[in-house]
């Protein structure tokens, strides 16, 4: 009788655990990231009224008999499955898809969550506004000019910082990849202005020194008369300029001085591509390899040196590859074109939007036109997430079942990709708690009949002395 009382009691106090967890679950049924819990029942100790007899020559087995009593929560699991989507455009919200955690810094204590919903503050530090917590990740090296990105190093803060300047750059490279018509005539030497004109071919780019200044570089090609598969190409900056920049043109590693020549001659062969190229001091390129011809001009707007000598700025103009039709110049019976001339030089522009990619790479936008790699977010990643210790505000910490995290960037070992501009919404269905509340419901009410049915049993043991 007092087995039953027992067992309904237990019964009643584990069902009602299930309650607490169901009922935390639709609490944060509109929670950010949120991951429900599930509870696991199992039957405990069983008294031994008999024990089990084996078979003999005369008479079968006989199984045991045991009368249970009670139950208990076996384990209160963490469900780990993908919540949905929900598209906010914010820049800073951040959802993984597929497995793994952001990693957050608690005061010196790493902490993961698979909410999102971060912000930047005054220092431009991406955080949890909510508490405050940073967000890990790499951030970008310069090296020779180059952004790079360092996963291999220890997680530190993610720094955005909107408004910041992008110093100008003056230009080094110009590729200059255009097409050359074929059927262009040759300029005869008595030729008017109209001869003139249709003999060449001008094209212009935008070059930038030092300061950010613009400037123009016009390069003239004509046809070498009496020879196929020639051409010649004067090199001009800031052609109508008052003031002489002096540009100079050559082939080598030692910028070209102030009053060299300006001309070069750009050599095809019979199939179209690129040959070879010679400056006008009879420096040729060699038979195969980029063609690039390093040219200097003054810039006026800077203050002379010590010598009173104007300030060269100089860079390389890359013809293309011998041979080659991709990125080169070329000679085809086809109207000339310069649409694939490109540098790398720009003025001095301020971070006014950023993005963030599927690899969680941080990318600035600046108002110059320019982009630049600011660092990475970094997912984490265990052996058992299902061992994970909720620590509150939406966060996780490690525990001695969940093993070491295991933190690098994002599809790499099993890490999801990041979705910018998106919330992982809570993982509950509230049909399925309803549904459970009911049949915990049914199974409080089920225990708490058996504690009053022994009740009324010991009842009427009382009443038989009567």
């Amino acid at each position: 009788m007092m087995r039953s009382l027992f067992s309904g009691v237990a019964g009643l106090q584990n069902h009602q655990t299930r309650m607490d967890v169901i009922g935390n679950n639709l609490a944060n049924i509109n929670t950010t990231g949120f991951k429900r819990n599930r509870v696991n029942f199992q039957d405990i100790f069983y008294q031994q009224l008999q024990g089990a007899a084996r078979p003999t020559d005369v008479l079968g087995g006989v199984n045991p008999k045991e009368v249970g009593l009670g139950m208990s929560v076996a384990s209160i699991d963490t469900v780990h499955i993908q919540g949905a989507f929900q598209t906010t455009g914010v820049g800073t919200d951040l959802a993984i898809q597929g497995m793994g955690f952001f990693v957050l810094d608690d005061r010196g204590t790493y902490l993961y969550t698979r909410a999102g919903a971060f912000n930047i503050d005054q220092d431009g530090t991406l955080v949890n506004p909510a508490n405050g917590m940073k967000v890990k990740g790499w951030m970008a090296q310069e090296v020779n000019g180059t952004q790079l990105l360092d996963v291999s190093r220890d997680v530190e803060d993610l720094t955005i910082p909107v408004g910041s300047k992008d110093p100008a750059r003056a230009t080094s490279v110009v590729n200059f990849a255009c097409n050359l018509d074929k059927r262009t005539p040759e300029i005869p030497e008595t030729a008017n202005e109209l001869q003139t004109r249709e003999g060449t071919w001008n094209t212009s780019i935008k070059i930038y020194d030092t300061f950010g200044d613009v400037h123009t570089m016009r390069v003239a090609l004509t046809r070498v008369p009496g020879v196929n598969n020639s051409w010649n190409a004067s090199v001009a900056v800031d052609p109508e300029s008052d003031a002489p920049t002096n540009a100079s043109i050559g082939l080598g590693e030692a910028p070209p001085a102030p009053g060299g020549a300006s001309v070069f001659t750009v050599n095809f062969s019979n199939d179209g591509t690129l040959l070879s190229a010679a400056d006008g001091a009879g420096n040729e390129s060699g038979g195969a390899g980029d063609v690039i011809m390093n040219i200097g001009y003054d810039v006026q707007s800077a203050t002379p040196g010590d010598d009173g000598a104007m300030v060269r700025q100089t860079f390389q103009l890359h013809l293309g590859n011998v041979g080659s039709t991709v990125n080169s110049i070329t000679q085809f019976a086809e109207a000339s074109s310069s649409k694939a001339v490109t540098q790398d030089g720009h003025t001095m522009g301020y971070m006014d939007n950023f993005k963030i990619d599927g690899s969680g790479i941080i990318t600035g936008v600046f108002s110059n036109g320019t982009t630049r790699t600011l660092g990475q977010v970094a997912i984490a990643s265990f052996p058992n997430q299902g061992g994970l210790e909720k620590a509150g505000d939406n966060t996780f910490r490690v525990s001695n079942n969940s093993g070491a995290a295991n933190i690098g960037p994002s599809g790499i070992a099993g890490k999801g990709k990041i979705q910018a501009g998106a919330l992982e919404m809570s993982n509950v269905d509230m049909a399925d708690q309803l549904t459970d509340m009911i049949i915990t419901q049914r199974g409080f009410q089920v225990n708490s009949r058996t504690i009053q049915t022994a009740d009324q049993l010991l009842q009427e043991l009382l009443t038989l002395k009567r």
